[in-house]
């Protein structure tokens, strides 16, 4: 059974990459670890988005933050301590993968870990509609 997609209109034409990388998120669609987004208007007109990934118990060296065709894709990868003996484990030493599909033109303007959170700076600048006249030539 195949599934109707909002992509395959014939008004949307060359979407055919967004809906693959959304399928891709869907995909990846896990609790773990939870995040905010925070969104601050700026005074010209860009807006400034925040993420806050709780990262718990992760250096900065167990972390990994990529960017590859507008996907923003955080890791992080902890290593069992065969030294340590627990009586209970409430605290799991996974690993994870937590992805954001950014819009053409956004910018990662930082990461920070702090206080357990890991803090991502993007931002989106204030681009200018432009509306073009396209000439018609008559066939000869």
């Amino acid at each position: 059974m195949s599934r109707m997609s909002f992509f395959s209109s014939p008004f949307l034409l060359g979407f055919e990459e967004i809906e693959q990388r959304l399928d891709r998120l869907a995909k990846a669609a896990d609790g773990y670890p939870p995040y905010n987004i925070e969104r601050v208007s700026n005074e010209d007109g860009a807006e400034l988005f925040h993420i806050s990934v709780a990262v718990a118990g992760f250096t900065e060296e167990e972390l990994e933050i990529t960017l590859e065709d507008n996907q923003l894709l955080i890791r992080g990868r902890q290593q069992d301590d065969p030294n340590r003996e627990f009586l209970h484990r409430g605290i799991a030493a996974r690993q994870f993968q937590r992805s954001f599909l950014l819009a053409d033109g956004m910018r990662v303007e930082g990461a920070a870990l702090k206080d357990g959170l890991l803090n991502i700076s993007l931002v989106r600048p204030n681009i200018e509609k432009v509306a073009r006249r396209i000439e018609i030539k008559t066939a000869d």
